[in-house]
């Protein structure tokens, strides 16, 4: 539960009922801790409101059983990180033999912002050239191999930490650039880059700075650019950027973002029924990979700010 003071507590909570027939109550196995429930826990995130005074139960989604012992992914109604919890019998997923219960609740957040930015806002076509900037997260690191499964012919990557970006590299990223090098480098290289490899499709976890430096590298001089998609999907380094005229008048450029009231109920529909399922399977063969992090739902408290490994997800087992 979690409760005003800012910290979860491992309390008893009244078990969720059924409201009607849209919902089912299932067994709680798994559930992962995104900084996309921290922000709704703590009424911070745009899609929540203040944290209740009395305390909730956090978590949006996660690995369950259902009654008859089918293990599921699903998106909940009440909290996840309980024992029991209620869930959207439309917004299910069965999961595949041979994957486990960690990374099937690590896997759905990525996949939902890569996936669905890709397929639904990029417009991905094989043969694309990607750019992920702030890819050394564990979305990022998924949207990379994803990125790949689309068909892009060359992923160019973003971040700070060297031997994140390095591991990239393995997972299927032709290209890296740091961050942390000076402004007038980062440029330099990532119009090297464009160039060479014209960039169609930009998948932004950052903003901030860095997007404001990559708009820069792209806008044109005034001859035929090609046309260039730019996603975004987090602000992890500012929520505010300053966007010049020039870039919008001078190549043919979308900007749009991927999340919560951005896409349409087929499209939602089309994550249960087609994306997750898909994206399960490759798990389930190791064609897709993700490392996690686990600890007990009876430590949560002392785990809420745990310092995760760069790329991996915290997953409590329940």
């Amino acid at each position: 539960m979690y409760q005003k003071e800012g910290l979860p507590q491992y309390v008893d909570f009244p078990e969720p009922t059924v409201q009607n027939s849209d919902e089912v109550l299932v067994s709680v196995k798994a559930v992962a801790i995104k900084h996309f429930d921290k922000g709704r826990a703590s009424g911070k995130h745009y899609s929540s409101d203040a944290p209740a005074t009395d305390g909730r139960v956090i978590g949006g989604d996660g690995v369950c059983l259902l009654e008859d012992g089918t293990r599921v992914y699903g998106m909940g109604v009440s909290g996840m990180l309980a024992e029991k919890a209620t869930i959207h019998k439309g917004r299910i997923v069965k999961l595949p033999e041979g994957l486990d219960d960690a990374t099937a609740a690590a896997l759905p957040n990525a996949v939902i912002g890569a996936a669905m930015g890709l397929r639904f806002k990029a417009d991905i076509q094989p043969g694309d050239v990607v750019l992920i900037n702030g890819a050394t997260g564990f979305t990022g690191r998924v949207a990379v191999q994803i990125a790949k499964h689309y068909g892009a012919k060359k992923v160019i990557v973003t971040g700070r930490n060297q031997q994140s970006l390095n591991d990239l590299l393995a997972l299927g990223a032709d290209e890296i650039v740091s961050v942390v090098q000076d402004d007038e480098a980062f440029k330099a290289q990532l119009k090297a880059i464009h160039t060479q490899t014209p960039i169609g499709v930009i998948i932004d976890y950052l903003w901030g700075q860095t997007a404001e430096m990559i708009l820069a590298c792209l806008k044109g001089d005034g001859s035929f650019t090609n046309r260039v998609r730019y996603v975004s999907i987090g602000s992890m380094t500012g929520d505010l950027i300053q966007l010049s005229a020039a870039n919008l008048r001078s190549m043919d450029i979308q900007l749009t973002g991927s999340g919560l009231g951005a896409w349409s109920k087929q499209q939602v529909g089309q994550l249960f029924t087609e994306i997750l399922p898909g994206m399960f399977r490759l798990a389930a063969e190791s064609k897709l990979k993700v490392e996690t992090t686990t600890v007990k739902l009876a430590d949560i408290a002392e785990l809420w700010n745990l310092d995760v490994p760069d790329g991996r997800r915290l997953v409590v087992t329940i």
